[in-house]
């Protein structure tokens, strides 16, 4: 996909669709272990739909991005270009975010986790997931009333994660139009 194809797949309504994302992936972090279903592109294989949601919605000029290598096609690239201006990271700890497989993402150590003075500086990393569901571990924290529950690709590294609070990673977790997100202030049991 490049030239003219690079083009197509977008949001027809980019205005409106990528506000309704926005939404879509404020809520998801607002609201952890709460599953959203997002529309409204068509990205190339094999990037699930709500992964090409948040990376249109998103990703900018000024948010490099990186593929894991099964992602980094020539297509993809440049469809993702277009449509969001954002560099292709050769380097993931330069990426502001990150898409990939859980196994392609590792070691996640090496994505930005930010500063103490500035844990913004991190990265947000896009999981792509064969399914999403409600089930897996416990999850706390702000946005949950009591518990929630998950499926995750292992508990550990969430752990870990959450345990660098300010500074860590957030995650988006995509399978198919369905996502879900985990910040790095949401405790993991189990």
């Amino acid at each position: 996909m490049t030239g003219a194809a690079a083009l197509t797949g977008g949001f027809a309504d980019a205005p409106v669709e990528a506000a309704q994302a926005f939404r879509a992936a404020l809520q998801a972090m607002a609201r952890p272990g709460h599953i959203f279903r997002v529309t409204g592109v068509a990205p190339p294989a094999p990037l699930p739909v709500a992964a090409g949601v948040l990376a249109l919605t998103l990703c900018d000029p000024d948010t490099p991005l990186w593929l894991a290598p099964d992602l980094a096609t020539d297509s993809l690239a440049a469809w993702l270009t277009f449509h969001t201006g954002a560099p292709i990271a050769e380097d993931r700890g330069q990426a502001a975010f990150g898409i990939g497989a859980w196994q392609a993402l590792a070691p996640i150590d090496d994505f930005a986790i930010g500063t103490p003075d500035y844990p913004d500086r991190s990265a947000t990393l896009i999981v792509l997931m064969d399914h999403l569901s409600g089930d897996g571990p416990a999850l706390s924290g702000p946005g949950i009333r009591e518990r929630a529950h998950l499926s995750l690709p292992e508990t550990v590294a969430f752990q870990r994660n959450a345990a660098l609070f300010p500074q860590g990673l957030d995650f988006f977790f995509c399978a198919g139009d369905r996502l879900a997100a985990l910040p790095r202030t949401t405790r993991v049991e189990g």
